[in-house]
């Protein structure tokens, strides 16, 4: 597995390096290890390195590693190990097990689903944390509110304050090059600034959850303070 902690370090390398020709310094991202397919031992190999924020894209396997890794653990405190964020999309019958699971849902698409978390929120006395995912791109494939639509759902969002929004998501297209989809994040980023000179009661912006593998580099460049990686971290891996 030293493969992993390698590739590890060469990521974090670059995000440095993003970070500095953005004006930040690399403290200032969140490094989320996708560990989609990914088995228990090449999870536990990200832990012992210290990489304890991981994501996972679907409910089902996530639920799965989740009972497995908080099995082996022996006491509350190491329960808090690591912290789990969803970063796939979330049907609204699958809301309860993600609230038992997830930190932060970064895919909410709809006003039903954010409503169906705030209820399910609501009953367990909590308040989710959720990115609102917006397409970016214009790509019919891709989930996410269109861009224009963005400000009145936040202000329909205010009537169900057990849903905390904390920031925005996108996805930028997979086959292209990373330059291509610069315009996709700076226009996420262009979003964020607008949102937060509305000054919503209870409407905070802090995370900007854009890039992955191909295009982290340049998402970063662009604002991103939250970057999903996983074929990175795991390239080489049996």
């Amino acid at each position: 597995m030293k493969h992993i902690a390698d590739n590890l370090a060469r990521v974090k390398e670059r995000i440095d390096a993003a970070a500095n020709r953005s004006g930040r310094t690399a403290d200032k991202i969140k490094l989320v290890a996708v560990t989609k397919g990914r088995s228990l031992e090449e999870i536990q190999t990200l832990l012992a390195v210290g990489q304890t924020l991981l994501g996972e894209n679907r409910i089902q396997e996530a639920k799965q590693k989740y009972d497995q890794m908080h099995s082996i653990l022996q006491t509350p405190f190491e329960k808090h190990i690591c912290e789990w964020h969803l970063v796939g999309h979330l049907q609204r019958n699958k809301v309860k097990s993600a609230l038992e699971m997830f930190t932060l849902i970064h895919s909410v698409d709809s006003l039903r689903l954010l409503m169906e978390i705030a209820h399910r929120a609501e009953i367990k006395k909590q308040t989710a944390n959720i990115l609102i995912q917006i397409n970016t791109t214009g790509e019919e494939s891709k989930f996410g509110l269109e861009s224009d639509n963005v400000i009145d759902f936040i202000e329909k969002s205010l009537s169900y304050p057990h849903a905390r929004i904390v920031g925005l998501m996108t996805m930028g297209k997979f086959n292209t090059s990373a330059d291509e989809n610069r315009r996709a994040f700076a226009l996420l980023r262009s979003i964020s600034e607008t949102i937060k000179t509305k000054k919503f009661p209870g409407i905070t912006m802090p995370y900007l959850s854009m890039g992955m593998t191909n295009d982290f580099e340049i998402a970063i460049e662009e604002g991103a303070n939250i970057v999903r990686i996983g074929r990175a971290i795991f390239a080489g891996a049996s």
